[in-house]
């Protein structure tokens, strides 16, 4: 089914940029465009149950503040009445931030998270928290005692949302909200991103504060933008990055407007193909989505080449083990109590990070240091590498192994603090989404913006809607 948003009349409909110069144009209402969604959402949430908490009323009183502005002439942006939904880790003063735990469903926030405070400064209306996998420690996007969402591309089986962020992957698919923000340790905007067909951004560390998010791995914790296109997912990294003096990571990193160079093209750029030893275990819908996207890319003017790797993508458990180590570090002690009812996956991979010593822990670092260093050098001359985000589409949840991670092409972009950006290439025979991943160096994610806007204006995979 088409998404033939130019002739909606249904603001639910439009993606966040159209969204956004309608209401700045005036002919569309911040009250409008916050009722259609809030209509949508109660229509729809019992069932898929994307969010946490809903702010109708205070998304309303925004809306109605937001219209007096722009109507007597004090709109403070291009975005101002744009409604936005954030992961269940980012915090809001006075707001329950439960990180995907129903231990935490009464901790209330003491401040707003830098990232949310730049949003609101931008007039954008909060519309709620979305679920996320407890401690955000997951990939497919299961939460036992919060809810798991229901991935909307297929009503008639529960299938995996993506994860962590499951809950702002749903709402975006849905048209519950036109973007919303994510955050990703290993994939956890990627694999979301693959699984509900939308664009996800996966930004390098630095570029985006974390400070009053909830933390995983402070060593690979990123947030970043989910949306419906390329388009708005630039736009609302423009908004959420930049140095803030609460994260020491973004200290020295100036902000990067990718939105000059986003129409540019890829004539004259170089891409990678992934190996065709990686191409084992990866689906043959996949594979097909993943082939003819290079060959989009090619047609417009891209030089895609082979490159050869310093290693194999299923090699690359340093990731796991950082993660584990950080993760335990802060929610061990959770962990530990069996006393308090966790996800008993989650708490397995927690309780993973006690065998961790520091002796590994620094030698794993030290490898993620050369890992870097070789990797850049295998990518020299090349401006980004392209693979598949997934190794399948959503899989079934009666089907999903826990001791299993889906995230075999997205962690090696954490672990090398590379960007990397997921939008759709395809569809399967059954009407699931299809995914490729475009990874870059570090800092530039102007380029992995600028390839996947030239592949979207030549294809309409990011136009379809599940039918809902």
């Amino acid at each position: 089914m088409t998404d033939a948003f130019a002739h909606d009349t249904d603001p639910a409909l439009l993606p966040a940029r159209p969204l956004a110069r309608a209401i700045a144009e005036r002919r569309l209402s911040p009250v409008d465009a916050v009722e259609a969604l809030l209509a949508r959402i109660g229509r729809l949430e019992p069932r898929l149950r994307a969010f946490v908490e809903v702010y109708a009323d205070d998304a309303r009183l925004a809306a109605e503040g937001a219209d007096r502005a722009i109507r007597s002439g004090h709109a403070v942006g291009p975005l101002h009445g744009v409604p936005v939904a954030l992961k269940d880790l980012i915090d809001l003063e006075g707001r329950v931030t439960t990180g995907g735990s129903a231990h935490f469903r009464a901790r209330r926030a003491a401040r707003t998270a830098t990232i949310a405070r730049r949003l609101i400064a931008q007039g954008m209306i909060v519309l709620g928290k979305t679920h996320t996998v407890e401690f955000a420690l997951g990939g497919w996007g299961t939460n036992q005692h919060m809810g798991t969402p229901w991935n909307p591309w297929d009503l008639a089986h529960p299938r995996t949302p993506g994860g962590s962020s499951s809950g702002s992957g749903v709402a975006v698919a849905a048209r519950m909200a036109p973007w919303a923000i994510g955050t990703d340790t290993g994939g956890s905007v990627r694999l979301p991103a693959s699984f509900c067909g939308l664009t996800g951004l996966k930004v390098t560390i630095g570029r985006v504060s974390t400070a009053g998010i909830v933390p995983l791995s402070s060593t690979l914790d990123t947030p970043g933008p989910m949306a419906r296109t390329v388009e708005d997912a630039a736009l609302l990294y423009t908004i959420l990055s930049g140095p803030d003096p609460l994260d020491p990571n973004t200290r020295g990193i100036e902000p990067l407007d990718p939105l000059p160079t986003l129409h540019r093209g890829v004539r004259g750029l170089r891409l990678g193909r992934m190996p065709a030893a990686e191409r084992a275990g990866v689906c043959d819908e996949m594979l097909a989505a993943y082939d003819g996207a290079l060959a989009v890319l090619e047609r417009l003017g891209a030089e895609v080449v082979d490159v050869a790797l310093p290693f194999r993508f299923v090699d690359l458990v340093a990731a796991s083990a950082i993660v584990q180590a950080e993760s335990y570090f802060f929610n061990g002690a959770l962990s530990e109590d069996r006393s308090l009812s966790l996800d008993e996956d989650v708490r397995l991979r927690t309780l993973a990070g006690a065998g961790v010593t520091a002796q590994e822990y620094l030698r794993t670092r030290r490898m993620q240091q050369e890992m870097k260093a070789a990797f850049a050098q295998a990518m020299e001359g090349i401006d980004a590498l392209l693979t598949p985000t997934t190794e399948t589409a959503a899989i079934r949840l009666d089907a999903v192994d826990q001791a299993v991670v889906p995230s075999r092409f997205t962690r090696f972009g954490n672990l090398l603090e590379l960007c990397a950006l997921a939008l759709p290439d395809g569809f399967t025979a059954g009407g699931l989404p299809l995914s490729l991943q475009i990874a870059c160096r570090g800092y530039d994610e102007a380029t992995a913006l600028r390839i996947g806007q030239a592949y979207q204006q030549a294809t309409e995979w990011h136009l379809r809607a599940p039918e809902l």
